[in-house]
């Protein structure tokens, strides 16, 4: 990162840090994204069973045996939470996007180009 001579290199490891928390809320949305995307495949599969119609689901690291009227419920809540938390990640992410442009832009820092 090339910078004004003034900026210290306490100022520098700041905007590392805040680069970094951007970067890990990216990583946790990409990965809980795919999560979200696996159940949505669940969901569509098992929607035109018959309810009665046995399933696996593996709970705690033990396959479960239980049936599609059981299994589907819970599958469907469980999406629906991840599309929350990504929802809320997102929106941190924004924050604190915005809380980095405004740090850069007060300690005049500039991304290097390569």
């Amino acid at each position: 990162m090339a910078s004004p001579p003034s900026a210290s290199p306490a100022i520098l490891q700041q905007h590392r840090e805040l680069m970094q928390e951007c970067q890990g809320l990216i990583t946790k949305i990409t990965e809980l994204e795919m999560d979200r995307n696996e159940h949505k495949l669940v969901e569509e599969t098992l929607e035109p069973l018959d309810p009665s119609r046995r399933a696996f689901r593996l709970v705690g690291g033990v396959l479960v045996e239980r049936t599609v009227q059981e299994v589907l419920p819970s599958v469907t809540t469980n999406r629906e939470n991840l599309d929350k938390v990504i929802e809320t990640l997102r929106e941190r992410l924004n924050a604190k996007q915005k809380e980095t442009a405004e740090f850069k832009a007060k300690h005049n820092l500039v991304n290097e180009q390569a």
